[in-house]
Parts: structure tokens; sequence; C-alpha cells
């Protein structure tokens, strides 16, 4: 089932003008290239300029909040780059994670107009008590930074969030760890495949309309 965004239109055109920048965040082992099915839809959406970063390391050995550093540096140096005060921030699995900790705990809810958090751990995972590393033990359940993101009296201030998630995620276990409290929307997506919510056609469409509404 698909809930569409409370404040969702359809797209309005616009000539060759640029609606917002936007910043994308991949999740563990991938790089920003891996994001390049999520670009494509944007730019020929005209959504855009378009900045997909790289964290490092990304294999979840650096705790999140090292690695949401690197994601508020991104949003500055875009919102520079484009003269805008404030950016939209498409974050994938880990990704969501350290976009949401950017949020929360360096600022950015006063630096981000939109998050878009696909198939985020918010709620943690059990896969990761597969892995030792600092960063993945921070995606486990009831771990302490999410005990302390959770605890925030105002996560968001006036930034608006979105959430989508697939409920047959075998990497986000349960899938409805990725619902988080106060988006304005969340849509289910029905596809197989974690990786795929950066892929399907289903989920690059809702994005657009997010990001154009």
């Amino acid at each position: 089932m698909t809930l569409p965004a409370r404040d969702a239109r359809p797209a309005r055109p616009h000539g060759s003008g640029r609606v917002h920048p936007v910043l994308l965040v991949h999740g563990i082992w991938d790089s920003g290239a891996r994001l390049r099915s999520m670009r494509a839809a944007l730019e020929r959406a005209e959504i855009g300029p378009i900045e997909a970063i790289d964290l490092a390391p990304n294999d979840g050995r650096a705790p999140i909040l090292e690695l949401a550093g690197q994601v508020e540096r991104g949003a500055r140096d875009l919102a520079d780059r484009a003269g805008r005060d404030r950016v939209d921030v498409v974050g994938f699995s880990m990704g969501a994670l350290t976009t949401r900790t950017f949020i929360q705990k360096l600022g950015g809810k006063h630096r981000v107009r939109r998050f878009v958090s696909i198939s985020g751990p918010h709620a943690g995972t059990a896969t990761a008590f597969a892995m030792p590393h600092a960063g993945v033990r921070d995606m486990r359940p009831a771990s302490a930074l999410l005990r302390e993101l959770d605890a925030d009296p105002d996560p968001w201030g006036p930034c608006e969030v979105h959430v989508l998630y697939t409920p047959f995620d075998l990497m986000i276990l349960p899938a409805r760890s990725s619902r988080l409290r106060g988006a304005r929307s969340e849509t289910a997506v029905p596809v197989a495949l974690h990786r795929w919510m950066i892929e399907h056609p289903d989920a690059l469409a809702h994005v657009v309309r997010i990001l154009r509404a």
C-alpha cells in the first residue's frame, strides 16, 4: 500500500528552471555512483543542481556521527555553490540514518529544506549484529545513538521529512524500522529488494513528486 504525501501535487512545467539543490547520500558499501538512477530521474525532472557525496569509509567502520559530519560539509558546500541557504537531501539506508544524525545533531534542521529517507535503519536493524564495526553498532536496535536521536523533543525543526520503505526489506529488519516519527509522508513501495529502492521507477517517481511539490 502506498500512502501519498499529504502535500504532493502533480509536477508543474517550469521550462529549464531548476527547483532546488539536492544532495544524495548512499548506503553502506556503496558510493555516490550507486545513486546514478536517482540522479538521472531527478535531472530528467529538471531538479537540481545535484551532488552525490562519497562517504569514507563506506563499510560501517566509522561512527555514524563522524559520517554525518561529511554530510554537513557536503550540504554546506552545495548550498554555497548554488547560492541557497538550504538544500534537499535524499539518503538511502545507512545514508538515511547518517543524514538524520546530521539534521538532529549537527544543525542540519536549519540547513535542510526537505529530507527524503529511503529504507533507513531508524529503529535499528537485526542485520547490524553481523558486524562489530562502530558505525554498524550504531545501527543496532536501541543503540546509544538511536536512543539519543529518539529522545530529541524537536528532531526536525523547519525541515520537512518524507519516508519511503519497502515492506519486503531483508536488509532493514524489521522493515517498519525505516519509519520516522513526525514525517510529513510515509510511503511503502512494494519492491522485492532493499537496493531496488533507489532504482525502481515507482520509488524514483515518488522522490521526484516530493521534491517538486
